[in-house]
């Protein structure tokens, strides 16, 4: 989970995130974040994760540890 920030900036079109952001607070969180996401999850880390999961996690850190609670 080295490069999770430094992805998950890259998806949410920012220079950097940290792990307190709110997901819904960046103007790139949409559809196609979350799909980007899923994308990521299942690709990079072998996770696979809905939509929903992905929405109630609310934080960078949330999002993290959703997926390190899913390995």
């Amino acid at each position: 989970m080295d490069n999770f920030q430094s992805s998950m900036a890259e998806i949410l079109e920012v220079d950097s995130v940290e792990l307190t952001d709110e997901l819904e607070s960046f103007d790139a969180w949409d559809s196609l974040a979350v799909l980007s996401i899923i994308a990521l999850s299942d690709s990079e880390y072998n996770v696979p994760l809905s939509a929903q999961e992905i929405n109630d996690s609310k934080t960078i850190e949330g999002l993290k540890s959703l997926i390190q609670g899913k390995k």
